[in-house]
């Protein structure tokens, strides 16, 4: 029987003290792999998390850092390595927030420099650091979390979406120059998912199904089935895919071929 098994690695999760980065970060400890945990602001969900991975018997390290700024994430890289040792798992997954989407003429400028910085120099510099130790061990993969709307772009989004797309240009490039060192480079763009905070608020708030009319399945998706989607890029039973934009949203996104 196949099992994800990524015992012995090492992974980095930014934004992994967050509602969907807790489960990313305890899928893949319980995989097997210790994981250092990323956060801006929440230390206190950061450090609880680590417990909970200690506890699994998986080393745990937490470490604050502004993903935007390049000063802190070699900082950060280096205070894992010191810790940890090199990580061979990189999950880019923290992003800024803004309020409100609206349509082009009326969305601030700042939200899409905000969205520029966290999707794609985040993702620059989380390759600048982590990535040349990759290539020197020949091995190594990066896992960046994308989103449905990037291949939807509906009205409202274009911040978003402009930031997304800008990461899923620099990490097609990137895969397609690091694949010869052994290391692949994938993303994984969920649809609205189900998260902590909604059980905790009693369950889907997609009560009237408008948004779930519209996915083939049905439903939502849960932050399980994002991370399980993680878990499998992660590992070697996915070592020869690379450059991969995979939808984990039932169905509401179907890329052509």
């Amino acid at each position: 029987m196949l099992q994800i098994d990524l015992s012995g690695k090492i992974a980095v999760v930014t934004g992994g003290a967050g509602q969907l980065g807790r489960v990313m970060v305890r899928t893949l400890a319980e995989c097997g792999a210790d994981v250092a945990i990323h956060y801006l602001s929440s230390e206190a969900k950061a450090a609880e998390l680590k417990s909970e991975v200690e506890k699994m018997g998986r080393r745990a390290f937490t470490v604050q850092a502004d993903v935007t700024n390049e000063k802190d994430v070699f900082v950060m890289r280096d205070k894992i390595v010191q810790s940890f040792g090199a990580p061979q798992i990189v999950v880019s997954n923290a992003v800024i927030q803004y309020q409100p989407w609206t349509n082009v003429m009326a969305q601030d400028l700042a939200d899409y420099e905000s969205q520029f910085r966290s999707c794609v120099l985040h993702n620059v510099l989380m390759a600048k650091a982590f990535v040349p130790a990759m290539i020197e061990a020949k091995y190594g993969r990066y896992v960046g979390i994308n989103t449905e709307c990037a291949a939807q772009v509906l009205p409202n989004q274009s911040a978003y979406v402009g930031g997304k797309r800008g990461m899923d240009g620099v990490l097609r490039c990137l895969a397609k120059e690091v694949g010869a060192h052994g290391i692949t480079v994938n993303q994984v763009a969920p649809g609205w998912t189900i998260s902590e905070a909604d059980r905790v608020a009693g369950g889907d708030r997609d009560s009237s199904g408008g948004y779930s009319k519209n996915v083939p399945m049905k439903r939502r998706g849960t932050d399980q089935e994002i991370a399980n989607a993680v878990a499998f890029l992660a590992s070697d039973l996915a070592s020869y895919v690379t450059g991969l934009y995979m939808p984990v949203c039932g169905g509401a996104v179907m890329p052509g071929i």
